[in-house]
């Protein structure tokens, strides 16, 4: 079992920037893939960024490369995903996941692709 627990959203103005942290429980976290989603208001929740288990791999939404990062820290159970050049379409409630079978790749790109989740941390970019 995975426990997932977002933190460091809020609300920036455009251009501005966040740094999302997610800290996972467990002894596994260093052999699982973990993406960063995102959820606007009746909108579907969205891939953002995938690393793999080796954090060899990344993958990231068009709409957003160059602009946000993801990185893992497996001494600290932690992912991040460093947000730049905010824009208000970039406004959504982001969630961690993670997948449930070990040593994958940052292929994962749907929600069913991931077994555990975190609360989610609201982000608003103010125009």
């Amino acid at each position: 079992q995975v426990q997932l627990v977002e933190s460091g959203g809020g609300l920036v103005q455009t251009g501005g920037s966040l740094r999302l942290s997610c800290a996972a429980s467990g002894r596994t976290f260093s052999s699982r893939a973990m993406g960063w989603f995102r959820q606007a208001p009746g909108k579907e929740r969205e891939v953002v960024a995938v690393i793999s288990w080796s954090a060899d791999n990344t993958y990231y939404r068009d709409s957003v490369k160059g602009r946000f990062a993801i990185s893992r820290d497996n001494d600290k159970n932690t992912v991040y995903l460093q947000m730049n050049s905010l824009r208000p379409e970039d406004t959504a409630v982001y969630y961690c996941a993670a997948r449930g079978g070990y040593f994958g790749g940052s292929n994962y790109l749907h929600v069913n692709d991931y077994d555990y989740w975190g609360q989610g941390t609201q982000v608003t970019v103010s125009s």
